[in-house]
């Protein structure tokens, strides 16, 4: 597709296309209001659906291993290429961030990609600041949060911010097959609880670790995006709003450490100071000493210390020892 420019003064707005595709916001749409469903059903309102222990370790794993495909995968690999990997390990990542429903990897890459080059600014896919009114505030965190997915995602999804994708045969396949990840990822649980139950304990599982886990991760996943560019604290000094929430650190398994990522994107750790749990870091190492990945990029002392707000650069040495 042939590239448009939107010139306002400013950054360009859309190269691409100036708003998102129909299938795009019917994909989106689906994504959104189908997951919630499990709320419904855990609620009651639909007869036959408790709690097991099966259900637990079915929504654990499967939360974990599809967090990860996004977390590491789309996120610090496949949009920052903070170290590297074998075609195997890259289409493992590839199809796992797929089995989240938050889009095939090249829309999820451009869209992230062009939030860090715009980040807060006109033209940022997902800024919660910029929205005027009395309520501004309330509707930028909307936007932020949900909105942008039927208006802004995907407008950058072609060769300007994706030419690595598109010209990775692994990708294109599977992108390709962005539907059977998506099928794989509420059948596999379904499948599980009815080889092990029948129809009820597939359906079971099907709402907790398929609906249920799908609708929990993309909100987690969501609030980076609006509570962590308003709330929380700003050690280092980046060109934008990003911040650090350490209560959302174990949930987003790490990517809530959002200012320390905007002031090193190209950082495979984004827990980088004493005592800030990232869990994406920690598989990022496990796959590192298994010689599955290598190339692993970490900011240096000298780097954090020059980025630090209030800071001594003997302050940052110190917690380098103890970083991830």
């Amino acid at each position: 597709m042939s590239e448009t420019r939107v010139h306002t003064g400013g950054p360009p707005v859309a190269t691409v296309r100036q708003r998102p595709t129909t299938l795009s916001r019917v994909v989106t749409l689906i994504a959104v209001v189908v997951p919630p469903l499990s709320i419904v059903s855990i609620l009651g309102l639909w007869a036959g659906v408790g709690l097991s222990w099966l259900d637990v370790g079915l929504f654990v794993a499967f939360y974990f291993l599809c967090g990860i495909g996004i977390t590491v995968g789309f996120h610090r690999l496949f949009s920052h290429k903070s170290f590297r990997t074998s075609t195997p390990v890259k289409a493992t990542l590839a199809i796992l961030g797929s089995m989240t429903l938050q889009g095939p990897v090249t829309q999820w890459v451009t869209d992230h990609r062009k939030h860090h080059a715009l980040s807060d600014r006109e033209g940022d896919p997902h800024s919660p600041h910029g929205h005027d009114g009395f309520l501004a505030g309330i509707a930028g965190l909307w936007h932020a949060h949900v909105g942008w997915l039927v208006k802004t995602k995907g407008l950058e999804r072609g060769r300007r911010w994706g030419r690595d994708l598109y010209e990775d045969p692994t990708i294109r396949v599977i992108d390709r097959l962005y539907f059977l990840w998506v099928i794989l990822s509420l059948g596999i649980p379904f499948a599980v609880g009815f080889a092990v139950g029948g129809l009820g304990v597939g359906f079971q599982a099907f709402i907790w670790a398929g609906l249920f886990r799908i609708f929990l991760f993309d909100h987690i996943t969501w609030s980076v995006n609006s509570i962590c560019h308003a709330f929380g604290d700003r050690p280092y000094e980046t060109g934008d709003e990003s911040r650090n929430v350490w209560v959302l650190a174990v949930p987003t398994m790490g990517e809530a450490w959002h200012n320390n990522h905007h002031a090193f994107p190209g950082s495979a750790v984004h827990g980088i100071d004493r005592g800030q749990v990232d869990i994406s870091a920690m598989v990022i190492r496990g796959l590192e000493r298994c010689g599955l990945i290598w190339d692993v990029k970490v900011p240096t002392p000298e780097r954090r210390a020059r980025r630090r707000v209030g800071h001594s650069s003997a302050d940052v040495v110190e917690d380098a020892h103890t970083s991830p």
